[in-house]
């Protein structure tokens, strides 16, 4: 980051841009074609990759009219190898255990933390351990764990009760440490931000709304913008804002409460399971990206989530319960006059829709939200819901449902 060692920021825009032909692992991976923003690695023969980011940039057609924001995108983390953003800080991770010559590594996690680590390690020919938090976990997610070959182990605690064993385990074992602390994940995670300024031509967006649970996204894709910007890559910073739901939001409390000197831990309750956490490890960091862009943190109840997933899924894209958290917050923001109709925003949507499929079905069955106030939101949710209806086999039956659905 010295100013006499800054390159040429032109040249490496094309050096990327090159790299999207070559048939090399590494330039073929959406992290590592941008390793001259990474130097953690003594040699790239010890890089471990699925092929990993690159992932799509989508327009959000039907949620822009709806949210009155015309250039509305979402850029979706969910089309990584194991389905979640989670890989592209994993390949950077993993690497750096696999050079250093660890045979063991672990994670405590609430799904896609382990099911990326699990994958990676089985790539690398390494073992993992997974501390789960018994029935707090979407079955889908820890199926991809168990899958990729890693103990896989339920303790009777909650999310943060796993990290607190975890850290005991990696002092007195040789085990090396995968959650997000891990500063390596974090360089890897920052990468989404250097593709979403490449695919709008370097001209970053007004505004990037992010998921809220550990908080080691917001503050990796803030760090890659704030280099992006020292480095003469672009000329601005987004405003980077942080959502997250009403049962889990530590960190929405603590800048109403104090402006984000102090975190107090909160007991966390929420049906989008990636974003259950009390006890936020990157906190401070998250802070600092807020203040820093100048962009906000906000709460939405379980019923916005889920109505927000539903809109997103009827794009045709989709996504899991925890990533739709940012659009429920937009419409949030936007009431407040905190994001204007003619700016630019993405949307960071983390998961495949797959991840939690049982969600998606109970929502459209209706039985999600019977334990959930939803007040005014009922005719919004019941206009999306889509009830798989039993007939008698006949196609006078199936005409008059088709006629029935076309008045909708």
């Amino acid at each position: 980051m010295a100013e006499i060692r800054k390159p040429n920021a032109s040249a490496l825009r094309w050096l990327w841009k090159e790299r999207c032909v070559s048939q090399s692992d590494a330039d073929r991976s959406g992290v590592w074609r941008f390793r001259e923003l990474l130097h953690i690695l003594r040699d790239e023969a010890n890089i471990v990759s699925l092929h990993e980011g690159n992932t799509p940039l989508y327009q959000l057609r039907k949620v822009a009219k709806s949210t009155g924001i015309e250039q509305l995108f979402a850029k979706h983390q969910g089309m990584n190898p194991t389905g979640s953003f989670k890989d592209a800080g994993m390949t950077a991770a993993l690497s750096v255990a696999h050079e250093l010559g660890f045979e063991w590594v672990a994670c405590a996690s609430t799904g896609n933390t382990s099911a990326a680590m699990a994958a990676y390690a089985a790539r690398a020919g390494m073992r993992s351990l997974v501390l789960i938090p018994e029935g707090k976990i979407a079955w889908g997610k820890l199926s991809q764990a168990m899958d990729y070959g890693a103990l896989t182990l339920q303790l009777r605690t909650d999310f943060d009760g796993c990290v607190r064993v975890l850290n005991d385990v990696v002092k007195r074992a040789p085990v090396y440490l995968l959650n997000s602390v891990n500063p390596y994940r974090l360089e890897g995670q920052k990468t989404p931000a250097l593709e979403i300024a490449e695919a709008f031509e370097w001209e970053v967006p007004d505004h990037l709304i992010v998921p809220g649970g550990n908080l080691a996204n917001s503050s990796a894709l803030g760090k890659a913008f704030l280099e992006m910007k020292h480095l003469g890559l672009t000329a601005k910073l987004p405003k980077i804002s942080v959502i997250q739901a009403e049962g889990a939001n530590p960190l929405y409390r603590s800048l109403q409460e104090n402006g984000g000197e102090t975190l107090e831990p909160v007991e966390a309750q929420t049906r989008a399971s990636a974003i259950r956490i009390g006890n936020p490890a990157s906190w401070k960091k998250a802070v600092r990206v807020i203040q820093q862009t100048g962009g906000y943190c906000e709460q939405v109840s379980e019923a916005e989530i889920a109505l927000a997933k539903a809109e997103i899924g009827a794009e045709g894209i989709g996504c899991e319960p925890a990533s739709a958290v940012t659009l429920a917050g937009l419409k949030k923001l936007a009431r407040q006059g905190k994001v204007q109709s003619a700016e630019r925003v993405v949307l960071l949507l983390t998961g495949h829709t797959l991840k939690d499929s049982d969600y998606t079905i109970a929502y459209h069955r209706g039985e999600l939200l019977k334990a959930y106030e939803v007040g005014g939101l009922r005719p919004e949710i019941e206009l999306t819901r889509r009830n798989a209806v039993e007939l008698d086999a006949s196609a006078d039956n199936v005409l008059k449902e088709l006629e029935r659905a076309a008045g909708r």
